[in-house]
């Protein structure tokens, strides 16, 4: 049970906090997530669901390349909510049901060289704060500079997000798969 009323309706809020859940929930369909604890900090909120759209929707970064790194910030911090429904994400992008089960199990074996090296780069950036030369190289050869940065903030954003559905300890969606933790 989450440690803070989960909002997942405009109508449980008032001003410009109805406002903006109206807004998110026109971008995004719902309150759903992170966002249901995030209008308690309206403003958060709003400027988190304007990053969140660049993430997620926007850029040049391909759509594959962002679900597998969410699947391992997902799996890296046992995040319930967002492994849950980046499942689901891989799932319609075509990655595979055995690269998400080895994701889940934190392995390597039976990955596609070009899904490894995404997973490869943000395991080690979230392990080791860092990511070493060579993978950095490769990673940079393959994407260039601007996809490049949006790769790592496309690992912070998601870290970001599973942060915060871990500290209020928000139940995942029970039609999604859980992590054992």
């Amino acid at each position: 049970m989450a440690r803070v009323p989960v909002l997942n309706s405009p109508d449980q809020l008032t001003g410009d906090a109805r406002r903006i859940a109206e807004k998110i929930v026109d971008t995004r369909k719902s309150l759903e997530g992170p966002f249901s604890v995030w209008m308690h900090a309206p403003e958060w909120a709003e400027r988190v669901a304007h990053l969140g759209a660049l993430v997620r929707w926007e850029g040049t970064l391909e759509p594959r390349i962002r679900t597998l790194a969410a699947l391992v910030v997902g799996r890296h911090f046992q995040a319930q909510y967002v492994w849950g429904v980046q499942g689901v994400i891989g799932a319609e992008r075509n990655v595979p049901r055995s690269t998400i089960d080895a994701v889940r199990d934190d392995r390597a074996d039976g990955i596609p060289p070009e899904d490894l090296q995404i997973i490869d780069f943000a395991r080690q950036l979230l392990r080791a704060n860092r990511v070493d030369e060579p993978l950095a190289r490769a990673v940079m050869e393959r994407l260039g500079a601007d996809e490049y940065v949006q790769l790592t903030t496309c690992i912070g954003y998601y870290a970001m997000l599973a942060m915060t559905v871990n500290g209020v300890e928000l139940d995942p969606n029970p039609k999604h798969e859980s992590l054992k933790v």
